[in-house]
């Protein structure tokens, strides 16, 4: 799959190569690309940029439509012309109403990603990947999903007039298979969990030909995905929180999110100051919370069974070592939230703020209140929660 697409005016984007963070091998972003190809390197490759200096953010986003592509000259897509978009991004913080009493002494906002198309912040990822997929010419997307980013796929593929084959757990909600297959997509259902349909999507799109779109496994999910750090920015002023939850599954969005704050950065729109960033996983799979609490660079596959949080059952993220940096580098942390704690969470929520967030979002209620219980926080902080997508799909999940 060696497809090609001219260079057009950088002006639409200012992306020059691929990198592989791990040994610094380049590659070019006229061709196909998955992860690095150097021995058995196999790292995540991310998108480099041409940042010029002096460039005024006040000017350069002036009138601009508020969705992700506001910021295209740091996306991927060279021709403007292939951006395949439903309206994604631009996300509300939102403060804490009746809640609040219970964050003394901090400042707790939520990213709520639940507006975006098809219902989470999956839509940002495949947005970008699709977009690129659909000017290098790909007619064939495969992905592994517990569910939201099946949809997003999808729906994105439906847009471009691209066939979409989605490998789904059997044990993921009826409502995740349904909304696939009226986009048009092929559903596939798989005995097992995420890593289980993973190793089929990976078999069937070899043999078959298609692009495998997985977490992490090419580069440009991240690049959608890092629009949220963008956004964080711009609506706070520029001026970032002291501590932002994550929920962490495949982990795509808090890399993203990290690596946007390097570029804003480098463009001179923040400055060197980082959030401590907190992964929160599911008991279910809490392979990166193992891992950062006894010192290791990697997390070990780890599944143990149903979590209601879908896109939290991931039992080994591709990309752990690079997640585990991102901790480590930021002083953050991480933590693992119970099924019952996470509905208790979400119910709580709902009724107290009129907020039906996802169970991976109501997680990290759960998981700010015990921080905050054990004093990890500090005096004053502003804490960002992160609500990755909408509670309606997980309704069959919960007990009400």
């Amino acid at each position: 799959m060696n497809r090609s697409v001219p260079i057009a005016n950088s002006s639409f984007s200012f992306i020059s190569h691929l990198k592989c963070p791990a040994c610094g091998t380049r590659y070019e972003v006229d061709l196909v690309q998955t992860v690095c190809r150097v021995g058995e390197c196999g790292s995540t490759l991310y998108a480099k940029y041409n940042l010029p200096s002096g460039l005024s953010a006040k000017e350069l986003l002036k009138g601009r439509p508020a969705n992700m592509w506001r910021y295209h000259e740091f996306l991927p897509v060279l021709q403007g012309e292939c951006v395949v978009s439903l309206g994604e991004g631009f996300t509300p913080i939102l403060s804490m109403k009746h809640l609040s009493k219970l964050t003394d002494g901090l400042s707790v906002i939520w990213k709520d990603e639940s507006g975006n198309p098809t219902g989470s912040f999956k839509a940002r990822g495949l947005s970008g990947a699709v977009s690129k997929a659909h000017e290098l010419g790909i007619k064939h997307i495969a992905t592994p999903t517990a569910g939201n980013a099946g949809g997003a796929l999808a729906a994105y593929c439906a847009r471009a007039g691209i066939h979409a084959h989605v490998y789904m757990p059997k044990q993921t909600p009826k409502v995740f298979k349904d909304e696939c297959r009226l986009y048009g997509a092929e559903v596939i259902e798989v005995d097992g969990n995420i890593a289980d349909c993973g190793k089929r999507a990976d078999t069937d799109a070899r043999e078959k030909g298609w692009f495998l779109v997985s977490t992490l496994k090419e580069p440009y999910r991240l690049e959608g995905k890092k629009t949220m750090g963008y956004e964080i920015a711009e609506q706070l002023g520029w001026k970032l929180p002291d501590v932002i939850l994550y929920p962490t599954g495949g982990g795509t969005g808090l890399l993203g999110i990290w690596k946007a704050f390097d570029e804003l950065e480098q463009l001179g729109w923040i400055d060197s100051r980082r959030p401590k960033m907190v992964a929160v996983q599911s008991e279910s799979c809490k392979g990166i919370v193992e891992a950062f609490h006894s010192g290791k660079e990697t997390a070990v596959y780890q599944d143990n069974g149903f979590t209601m949080a879908n896109g939290l059952r991931v039992p080994k993220p591709y990309a752990d070592r690079l997640i585990l940096q991102v901790l480590r580098q930021s002083g953050g942390t991480a933590i693992a939230v119970a099924d019952d704690d996470m509905e208790k969470a979400l119910k709580e929520i709902a009724a107290n703020e009129g907020l039906l967030f996802a169970p991976e979002g109501a997680a990290l209620w759960a998981a700010f209140k015990r921080l905050h219980a054990s004093q990890w926080f500090s005096e004053g902080q502003t804490v960002l929660l992160l609500n990755t997508g909408s509670g309606y799909k997980y309704l069959e999940n919960l007990s009400i």
